[in-house]
């Protein structure tokens, strides 16, 4: 039997929180689902597991700058909210890659993108990002690869 989709597990969670009364979760997951809809009404497509991911690294990443926002002014509250969410959000990534393994992406792809300077990044980033994305924060990797070729 295939793999249920990121969207179709999204789903059953949504009626697994409702069903248990989980209005916290059930919001977040709300949310995320929205967003998907909102993507495949604007731009008239089916989202797949690739792009939902892209998706869920998106709002794992807003939820990340805002707690560290509100925490710095002294909104502990918002920040514990902000911090649930991403813990809902994050239970549908895939499991995060340890810097070893980022390490040894970022020489694979540099090695096979031939790249030798900063002016070859971008090729070196294409390759990556199919395979880092959801697993590891984009901006972190790029200031590897940036270290690394400049």
């Amino acid at each position: 039997m295939a793999e249920p989709t990121l969207k179709s597990r999204l789903t059953e969670a949504m009626k697994a929180a409702m069903r248990a009364q989980e209005k916290a979760r059930l919001s977040t997951i709300r949310l995320i689902l929205a967003d998907i809809k909102r993507i495949e009404v604007d731009e008239r497509i089916e989202v797949d597991d690739a792009r939902a991911l892209v998706i869920l690294d998106k709002m794992a990443k807003q939820r990340r700058d805002s707690i560290s926002q509100f925490r710095n002014a002294g909104r502990d509250e918002l920040a514990d909210a902000e911090a649930r969410e991403l813990a809902v959000i994050g239970e549908f990534l895939p499991q995060p890659l340890s810097p070893d393994e980022i390490t040894a992406l970022v020489d694979k792809a540099m090695a096979d993108s031939g790249a030798t300077s900063a002016a070859d990044m971008g090729k070196v980033m294409a390759l990556l990002k199919p395979a880092i994305q959801g697993r590891a924060d984009m901006a972190a990797v790029s200031k590897l690869v940036k270290a690394r070729l400049g």
